[in-house]
């Protein structure tokens, strides 16, 4: 048995994972910053409370453990009726469960994805400190367990397959729509619920060059660069893949980024283990600029993958975070705003101890 075990000193999660099947831990609780600041009363567990939208409370009682499901007035559009609903305002629902005076300080998670007026509206129900917890929210998920990696090796299959199908659609002629939708009936097919980003593909010059494209009705023509990007959602966890295609012969200048970005990739992987910094990345990034793509490297090129198509922990310049075992991460090479297009090569891993695992088993270039 070992004493003290406190969570200032240990990351608790890391810690059982190693030696919880043969050592026995004493604490565990914060002796600093949570037991001379509580009641008793405030640290008694109860059951969980879910607050859902009304349109998604039978799914809530259909799918989730949670028993207490409410209905928050907040969540419904202003102009719009539900009549047989029960829907009350977060304050109420708040009140029902702990004394609002007793919080002092909240925590919130995925702050980017709602509205200004929403927030507002949690601040005025509970108007104590509030803190943004995204990152350290996205770090508690960065590590997977077992049952989440065989989730995410499948929906890589997807994207693969989604890949294989649009390389093999692309010719001449064709338009972009009608090639992404051969793409999209496979991977909907093999079980894609939906798509962290829109199927992307763009053709030519001007359609590549922005790092996020629009798929369009322009069709293919000979000697085209082509970008596909692929992030399907399978069970709640995505994957994300991305290739160029060469249509015929396209420019020299297309062909030495789309070899520069090749060999970054493949060097950045490399690199992967348990423990690694921003080094990997930093080793991408050096060969683009030493080939001349330096200024078209637009954004951090390694990113983890999850629940969200790209989250936290982001491994660029400036990084303070290292790898660890069962981490899924993403490999982005991105190459835009050139005069002669833009592209980008994805592909993602998961971190072992002494290497990284790939994800896929495609060609990071093709030839058509």
């Amino acid at each position: 048995m070992h004493q003290t075990f406190q969570p200032e000193i240990y990351d608790i999660n890391q810690i059982r994972a190693l030696y919880g099947d043969r050592l026995s831990f004493w604490g565990g609780i914060c002796t600093q910053r949570l037991l001379p600041f509580e009641t008793p009363e405030n640290l008694v567990e109860s059951d969980p409370v879910m607050v859902v939208g009304v349109e998604s409370v039978s799914y809530a009682k259909l799918h989730s453990h949670i028993k207490d499901i409410r209905v928050l007035k907040d969540f419904n559009h202003p102009g719009y009726d539900y009549l047989y609903d029960d829907m009350d305002s977060l304050a109420n629902i708040i009140a029902s469960v702990v004394d609002p005076a007793s919080c002092k300080k909240m925590g919130i998670a995925g702050s980017t994805l709602i509205s200004y007026n929403l927030f507002d509206s949690f601040k005025k129900a509970l108007p104590g400190e509030w803190v943004i917890m995204g990152e350290e929210m996205g770090m508690l998920r960065a590590v997977k367990t077992q049952e989440e990696l065989e989730v995410i090796r499948y929906a890589y299959k997807i994207a693969e397959a989604g890949l294989n199908a649009a390389v093999a659609a692309i010719q001449p002629g064709v338009t972009e729509r009608q090639v992404v939708a051969e793409a999209e009936y496979v991977m909907r097919k093999m079980g894609a619920e939906c798509y962290g980003i829109d199927p992307m593909l763009a053709s030519g010059s001007k359609n590549t060059s922005p790092i996020m494209s629009r798929t369009t009705f322009r069709e293919i023509q000979k000697d085209d660069l082509v970008t596909l990007t692929f992030a399907p959602r399978y069970e709640g966890y995505h994957s994300a893949v991305a290739i160029p295609v060469l249509v015929g012969n396209p420019s020299d200048e297309v062909k030495r980024a789309v070899e520069a970005a090749v060999r970054a990739q493949k060097a950045c992987a490399a690199l992967f283990h348990e423990g690694q910094g921003e080094a990997a990345e930093a080793k991408a990034r050096n060969i683009m600029g030493e080939a001349g793509f330096g200024h078209n490297f637009m954004c951090s090129g390694v990113h983890s993958i999850g629940v969200i198509e790209f989250e936290t922990p982001i491994f660029g310049p400036g990084c303070k975070s290292t790898m660890k075992e069962n981490m899924v991460l993403s490999i982005d090479v991105p190459v835009f705003d050139g005069e002669w297009g833009g592209m980008r090569i994805e592909d993602g891993y998961i971190i072992k101890k002494d290497c990284a695992e790939r994800l896929t088993q495609f060609e990071y270039a093709v030839k058509k």
